[in-house]
């Protein structure tokens, strides 16, 4: 592999998913940016009263980072060190319920994403998604975040063909109701559960393959019930034993208020 391949991009766009302390005034940072991916990166005195860093190293806000080479320590994860960043543009922080999404897409690309895998796709569906999170939970937010996890699981290899009945391979049937699970993919219903129009499911493929977020946000809309239903079941499958903590908050408060 020759050095120009694996250099680190001058500058590259990018959001802050989570940050960790690193020392009394330092802190290592879980960036995805759109270039590289997942990445961890020391910003050293980020932490200081007079740092220029603590302004902009703001979750949910796009910025624009410069980094030095990758360098790896005690056989652990390549991590590289923070040597600027800027605004790449700016947009008001979630509030309320919007605040829970925001940080829920965070903690699903934290834990469903490995470090330095590149997924451009996503970045952009993660940016066009953040500013129609509402704190009133409105038709359109949702389907924001169902199109956003469509993305991500299929982006991942985790979602399988939804213009097929999996276990055949068969076209589905446009009229014909399905069932999306996680252990068998597409297939008819054998219980009561969501259910999926096969034309669903075929618009939905259509508009992941097309890749625009808008056409998929909009395919997701004529689906949420059941899409909110059966994306849970296939998020919950595939974290395992790793489950939301933000989910869990939110549930918390939720019942606090009621």
């Amino acid at each position: 592999m020759n050095a120009r391949a694996t250099r680190a991009p001058a500058a590259q766009l990018a959001y802050v998913l989570h940050h960790y302390d690193w020392s009394e005034s330092s802190l290592i940072l879980d960036l995805f940016t759109r270039e590289q991916g997942r990445l961890a990166v020391v910003a050293k005195g980020a932490k200081r009263p007079y740092s220029q860093l603590r302004a902009v190293l703001l979750p949910f806000q796009r910025i624009q980072v410069s980094l030095s080479k990758p360098s790896k320590g005690d056989g652990g994860p390549e991590v590289q060190t923070l040597r600027g960043a800027e605004w790449a543009s700016t947009h008001a922080m979630p509030a309320g319920a919007a605040l829970f999404s925001g940080y829920y897409l965070n903690e699903l690309l934290l834990k469903l994403l490995a470090r330095q895998d590149p997924h451009p796709q996503l970045f952009d569906a993660y940016a066009q998604t953040l500013p129609l999170l509402h704190a009133s939970e409105d038709a359109q937010s949702q389907a924001a975040l169902r199109a956003f996890e469509l993305r991500l699981l299929n982006d991942s290899g985790l979602l399988p063909d939804l213009s097929v009945v999996t276990p055949t391979q068969l076209p589905l049937e446009l009229e014909r109701s399905y069932v999306l699970t996680a252990e068998s993919g597409v297939v008819p219903p054998s219980h009561a559960g969501a259910h999926f129009k096969g034309a669903e499911l075929i618009q939905l493929q259509a508009a992941l393959l097309h890749g625009s977020v808008e056409a998929l946000q909009q395919a997701c809309m004529g689906a949420l019930p059941a899409l909110k239903t059966a994306l849970r079941g296939l998020l919950h499958y595939h974290l395992g034993h790793k489950p939301l903590r933000t989910r869990g908050v939110m549930l918390d408060v939720q019942k606090l208020l009621a």
